[in-house]
């Protein structure tokens, strides 16, 4: 292929990038210092700004304003209101969790797709199921002493039908929830 390239280089007067496209070629396959451009990857291309760090093959992202102000809420809220509720909802499973924000932990967790609930339930996505999987984790989120959580649906999700219905069960079942809408 390279030699057709070059031949057709040299019918419209390129002698000069014909002699570095020979020297490339027999420069790889024998192993001896060709004259190519400088590679790509050199150690020149994965040093940072300030020459630290070397081989690092991504930079970390660095903020547009650091001296940006963070208040006390969004400092403080992560305690103020530990645990957050999570809602996942398919075609075939309803799923719920109770996660401590701080520690990152599951403190209750229900799902139609556990063994307990699957025998019990006719469909695994419907209202009904909704309603079940946040009676069965309000009940265990008061096992282990949370009475109060926070939502934020995710961007795709909308408050309405089998989400309201989980978040419904658990307020009638005591456990506050307080909901996040934008």
């Amino acid at each position: 292929m390279l030699k057709l390239v070059s031949e057709a280089l040299c019918v419209r007067g390129g002698q000069t990038i014909r002699s570095v496209l020979c020297a490339q070629i027999s420069g790889f396959h024998t192993a001896k210092p060709c004259l190519a451009p400088r590679s790509f990857f050199g150690v020149e291309d994965f040093l940072d700004d300030d020459n630290s760090r070397p081989y690092t093959y991504q930079k970390g992202k660095k903020s547009k304003n650091p001296n940006k102000h963070v208040s006390f809420k969004q400092r403080t809220v992560a305690y103020m209101e530990p645990f957050t509720l999570d809602v996942f909802i398919s075609k075939r499973f309803v799923s719920a969790s109770i996660t401590h924000r701080v520690t990152c932990k599951q403190v209750a967790v229900a799902g139609t797709n556990s063994k307990d609930i699957k025998a019990v339930l006719k469909s695994r996505s419907d209202i009904p199921a909704c309603l079940s999987v946040g009676q069965i984790l309000a009940d265990r989120a008061r096992e282990a002493d949370v009475y109060t959580a926070s939502y934020t649906p995710r961007d795709r999700d909308k408050f309405e039908g089998k989400i309201r219905a989980v978040v419904q069960s658990l307020i009638d079942n005591g456990i506050d929830i307080k909901v996040y809408l934008d």
